[in-house]
């Protein structure tokens, strides 16, 4: 059995003062969520969350690393930095770093193999664009994210956890219905399943698409999805126990 996974991807919001009344919030309301939850603040804001959640139930998590291990690469952070920060779970190919930061699979493959070398877990988000999907390219997309992380490395893929991120449905206000959603995940299985089936069966898939309390529970009903990455809901404290409360 699957346990549910929940993590909340701050992005680049926060100040000292909202992190620390985020973070205490969801804290002092561990005893009501059964999920594995997961928080991401920026870089900066990692030291600080890690504080605030120890001794806890809630994970850490960063929203990117260097595909690089040390060097003379200004503004990037090593995978090992993040472990010394206490992060136990790395986001890995968002969205907004494949399309704004023009990160390529080769990129993301990169990351991913350093990250699990290291004994982070990795978050690997796959998703197309509403072009992709009008096209009726949703499924090549994703498995070719998908094999480009995965396919022929050495190493344990196991604590590897999927993403599915219709990019159309990212703070849009547009969420895919719980059968659509379910389509994509269900695919996913069967992709990972052509490198083991074994592994299909113990990856968790999330979804991550304008996740709210008023639709997390018929998402979260789906076979085959285990949980989600949150945006916008996770800056709200009430708004992301809810959904918390609804993967358990």
């Amino acid at each position: 059995m699957r346990k549910s996974l929940v993590a909340g991807n701050w992005k680049m919001n926060g100040s000292n003062g909202t992190v620390d009344q985020l973070a205490s919030g969801i804290v002092k309301n561990q005893a009501d969520m059964t999920c594995d939850v997961v928080l991401c603040p920026v870089f900066v804001h990692l030291d600080r969350v890690s504080g605030i959640i120890d001794g806890s139930s809630v994970e850490l998590g960063a929203q990117n690393c260097s595909d690089k291990t040390s060097g003379a690469f200004t503004g990037e952070v090593s995978v090992e930095m993040l472990k010394e920060s206490g992060c136990k779970y790395v986001i890995l190919g968002h969205s907004e770093r494949r399309t704004l930061f023009s990160e390529q699979d080769s990129d993301v493959r990169n990351k991913l193999s350093l990250a699990l070398e290291s004994g982070l877990m990795p978050i690997l988000c796959v998703g197309e664009t509403l072009e992709e999907r009008e096209l009726g390219n949703a499924e090549e997309v994703v498995q070719r994210q998908l094999l480009a992380a995965l396919s022929d490395l050495d190493l344990s893929l196991e604590s590897v956890i999927v993403a599915y991120e219709p990019v159309w449905a990212i703070g849009t206000g547009l969420t895919a219905t719980p059968e659509q959603a379910q389509a994509i995940h269900s695919f996913i299985r069967s992709v990972l399943g052509e490198l083991s089936e074994e592994l299909a069966q113990k990856v968790r898939i999330l979804y991550g698409g304008s996740v709210k309390p008023g639709n997390a529970q018929e998402i979260f009903g789906q076979p085959d999805i285990d949980g989600g990455l949150i945006g916008g809901a996770a800056l709200n404290v009430d708004d992301f126990i809810a959904i918390c409360q609804a993967a358990g």
